[in-house]
Order: C-alpha cells, then sequence, then structure tokens
C-alpha cells in the first residue's frame, strides 16, 4: 500500500492537513512531518503504512462474520460514512451516540425491538385501532428509533470492532469500547490522543475528500473479507456434497464386491 501512487492520492486527497500547531497533541508527533505556515502536515508515508495494516485486521474481522461498527456524527462525515457502511453491509451511528450504546447493549437492543413491534402493529392492523392522538405518538417514537438506531436493527450482537472518525468528538464510544476490549480503528488528527486507539490511521478528519479516501479504502478491504468468507462458505458446501457422494458410492462399491465371489462359487 505504502507506494509513490497511494501516497499522491492521499495528497490529492489532503489526507496530510492537520490542525493549528497550538492545537496539537503531543502524542502524534511521530506522524507528524512538520509544521507550514502555524499548521502540522502529516507524514502520508506512515498513513499509507497505517492503512494498510487497518485493512488487513478489517479484512479478517469481516471475514470470521463479525459487524464493524462505524461512527462519526460530525457533519462533513456522516453522510460518506453511512453511504461507505451501507455499501459494506456495515452499521453505523452518524446521530447523536446513545449513551450506553455498547456497555448497555441489551437495553439498545430493547429500543430496536420496538421499531420491529410497531412495524407489526401497521401490519397486522392493531395500529388503526389507536386514537389519533396515540398514532402520532406511536408514528414520533418510530421515526425518532429510526433516526437514531435504524441503522444498527441488523447488529444482534457487540461488534467486532469499531472505526470512529473524530476520536475527540466520539470519546464516549471510545470509552465504551475501551471498557469491553472492543479494538478501536480510527481517523486520527493531529489534535487527538492516538494512544487508546488499536489501529490509528494519521489523517485528516475535517475534509470531506479526505474523509472519503480513507473511508473508500477501508470499506474495499472490508468488501474483500465478506467476499472470502462468502467463497470458503461455498467451498465447504461443495466439499460436504462431495462427502456425501463418495459416502452414497462407497456402499455400492462394497455390495458388488461381496456379490462378485457369490456369483463365482455358484458357476
Amino acid at each position: 500500500m505504502a507506494n509513490t501512487i497511494e501516497v499522491k492520492d492521499l495528497l490529492d486527497a489532503g489526507v496530510h492537513f492537520g490542525h493549528l500547531t497550538r492545537k496539537w497533541n503531543p502524542n502524534m508527533a511521530p506522524y507528524i512531518y512538520m509544521e507550514r505556515n502555524g499548521i502540522h502536515i502529516i507524514n502520508l508515508y506512515k498513513t499509507a503504512v497505517k492503512i494498510e495494516e487497518a485493512n488487513e485486521a478489517l479484512k479478517k474481522i469481516a471475514a470470521s462474520g463479525r459487524k464493524i461498527l462505524f461512527v462519526a456524527t460530525k457533519k462533513q462525515a456522516k453522510d460518506i460514512v453511512a453511504e461507505k457502511a451501507k455499501n459494506a453491509n456495515m452499521p453505523y451511528i452518524t446521530e447523536r451516540w446513545p449513551g450506553g450504546m455498547l456497555t448497555n447493549f441489551v437495553t439498545i437492543r430493547k429500543a430496536v425491538k420496538k421499531m420491529a413491534s410497531i412495524d407489526r402493529m401497521k401490519q397486522d392492523g392493531t395500529f388503526n385501532t389507536l386514537s389519533k392522538k396515540e398514532r402520532l405518538a406511536v408514528d414520533r417514537l418510530r421515526a425518532k428509533l429510526e433516526k437514531n438506531l435504524g441503522s444498527i436493527t441488523d447488529m444482534s450482537r457487540l461488534p467486532g470492532a469499531l472505526f470512529i472518525v473524530d476520536t475527540t468528538r466520539e470519546h464516549i464510544a471510545v470509552k465504551e469500547a475501551q471498557k469491553l476490549n472492543i479494538p478501536i480503528f480510527a481517523m486520527v488528527d493531529t489534535n487527538s490522543d492516538p494512544r487508546p486507539i488499536d489501529y490509528v490511521i494519521p489523517s485528516n478528519d475535517d475534509a470531506s475528500k479526505s474523509i472519503d479516501n480513507i473511508m473508500t479504502s477501508v470499506t474495499n478491504a472490508i468488501i474483500e473479507g465478506l467476499a472470502e468468507r462468502k467463497a470458503g462458505g461455498a467451498q465447504d458446501e461443495s466439499e460436504n456434497t462431495e462427502v456425501v457422494k463418495a459416502e452414497t458410492k462407497a456402499p455400492r462399491k462394497r455390495a458388488a464386491a461381496v456379490a462378485a465371489p457369490a456369483s463365482t462359487e455358484e458357476e
């Protein structure tokens, strides 16, 4: 991944632009190349290496069948993250982070099930038996739940990893993942602390082009992992079929072997 062409793509996307030097976090020093006009410049060669490491790990998680939860609530990131996560068939949070999303996952799942129960009410006609005021209240509740939790309806258990854009803004998500030992992947800018992050991708987490560039690379790796899992499942199914065929043919061969001596004795 760390080659001239890749670094040029990162450069064109503005991934190298950090924050003002007065706003920096000293722990990001290993990833900073230089300072220019009062702004820190990120070392894109290190960024490229870190993207490769993160992609390999995410690919393995996806291939194992675990979900990767994407978190990005800042305005310039939410639409991009939602689109890319959908393409990879992964859950995402782009509205306010619900407190206890991970540490109190059982309660969050109850809220998701509440959405399903409202949908059933509308299908079986129970919803129409309510008064107009009650129907409005139920509709508002359903819309609120859909806005905040609609993207995680298929996440029936804790995710295998978190991918975060802007760890300073999403510090609650970072703390919850740390508490549960869930691996954290993140775009980390020069004003953030990289220490709590398992897979740091030093990059500009404010520019939409930068976010789009990193998200495209990351989700492509996840899609590859899912494809490997699907291919592996098909291969296992094929192997099982061959075993069944072999077991089916074996008794016939044994029967023929037993029948042959018998016919010889009769002659």
